[in-house]
């Protein structure tokens, strides 16, 4: 199964909408949506509005791949697990969020190699093409690393 997350904050109408189109070009019936508080609603895909959050953890468990907004948590979740993940970042200048964060992070994880990014709809659809040669050796433990640790010892003792 192919995840498709938005998070619970905000519609991404745009990632949600360009997803609904792939999955119909392509005949995709493995795809599902959590679409949060959003005007357009899937007409090719299954979806849901919210998760509760077991229910999240255990789609994000069973998908092949994870299709999400950049948010930290998404992407962090999907490394911890091991699962393969696409981001699509919001952006402010289209009104998709109060500022351009999303954009930072997935620019951050795109130059380490993490996490593949499409930048826009056309974009989106061509890694979606390539989807299932998508994987991911590369996983994050459930924990701080000593040195994050330490980091933040030093900080909050200044």
């Amino acid at each position: 199964m192919i995840f498709v997350t938005v998070g619970a904050q905000m519609p991404f109408d745009r990632m949600v909408k360009a997803v609904d189109e792939w999955a119909a070009a392509r005949k995709r019936a493995d795809v599902f949506a959590q679409i949060g508080p959003a005007d357009y609603v899937p007409q090719h895909v299954k979806w849901t509005r919210f998760l509760e959050p077991d229910d999240f953890l255990a789609r994000y468990r069973e998908a092949r791949v994870i299709v999400a907004h950049a948010g930290t948590g998404s992407i962090l979740q999907a490394l911890e697990l091991g699962k393969p993940i696409l981001v699509m970042p919001r952006r402010a200048a289209l009104r998709e969020t109060r500022n351009d964060h999303q954009v930072a992070t997935a620019e951050r994880f795109q130059s380490l190699g993490r996490v593949p990014v499409a930048w826009d709809a056309g974009d989106l659809a061509q890694a979606l093409d390539r989807i299932d040669g998508l994987s991911s050796e590369k996983t994050l433990g459930p924990h701080a690393s000593p040195e994050l640790i330490a980091r933040l010892r030093r900080f909050l003792d200044e």
